[in-house]
């Protein structure tokens, strides 16, 4: 498999299969199940899901507790991530898993509900905007992004390494690139929550309001 960009390449190898192991955990999943509670306050019902940069399905397996009936789908650069996704009996009925980088995926079906979490950071900056698009083109209606805000671009060094994490107002980019979404909620998670902690990430949940009318016909 040929990669883009260096970050690609970081993420697919071993410090990708390292981060399996450092974010395997009860404690994680709880979290994510606390905070897609607060995000799904504000949505209408959603049938399925596509989330951009899965790992093993933590996020995925949040979601789907909270909405059992939920067809979940994934993409994901890291061969190791994608088999432990494949192969999770937890999923009874399965997770469509595209394996590969977001670069190189071509959106096909809309999804009700498109998430990308604590993954546009590590993204190339120059690759922002062709993954904005395809984060649209795959929504039918929702989509919500979970990464650290800085109202600037600004580059943090990550486990030792340069260029590796990059964090910018994400959301506010993708609003302004495309009129017909609009900002439905936001929130911040506290690494110090005693009881459901995150990463100090900021969550936005955005509706492609030109596609409304039709999603409830097809929801109701």
């Amino acid at each position: 498999m040929g990669y883009h960009t260096e970050q690609e390449e970081f993420w697919s190898g071993t410090f990708g299969e390292t981060y399996i192991r450092r974010n395997n955990n009860q404690r994680l999943l709880a979290s994510n199940i606390a905070l897609f509670s607060a995000v799904l306050k504000r949505t209408e019902p959603i049938k399925n899901m596509i989330e951009f940069g899965s790992n093993i399905g933590l996020n995925l397996k949040a979601m789907k507790t909270l909405i059992p009936d939920l067809s979940c789908a994934a993409i994901e650069i890291n061969h190791q991530a994608a088999e432990i996704l494949r192969e999770d009996s937890f999923f009874e009925e399965g997770v469509e898993v595209f394996e590969g980088s977001i670069s190189e995926y071509e959106p096909g079906q809309r999804y009700d509900f498109v998430l990308i979490k604590g993954v546009l950071i590590h993204m190339h900056p120059q690759e922002l905007e062709h993954i904005y698009d395809k984060l649209y083109q795959s929504s039918q209606r929702y989509i919500c992004m979970a990464e650290y805000y800085n109202p600037s671009p600004v580059m943090v060094r990550y486990h030792g390494n340069d260029n590796r994490l990059f964090k910018r107002d994400f959301a506010g980019e993708f609003l302004e690139r495309y009129p017909d979404v609009k900002l439905l909620d936001y929130g911040f998670w506290y690494h110090k929550d005693p009881n459901f902690p995150q990463d100090d990430i900021t969550w936005f949940l955005m509706e492609k309001s030109g596609n409304r009318e039709e999603s409830r016909k097809e929801n109701a």
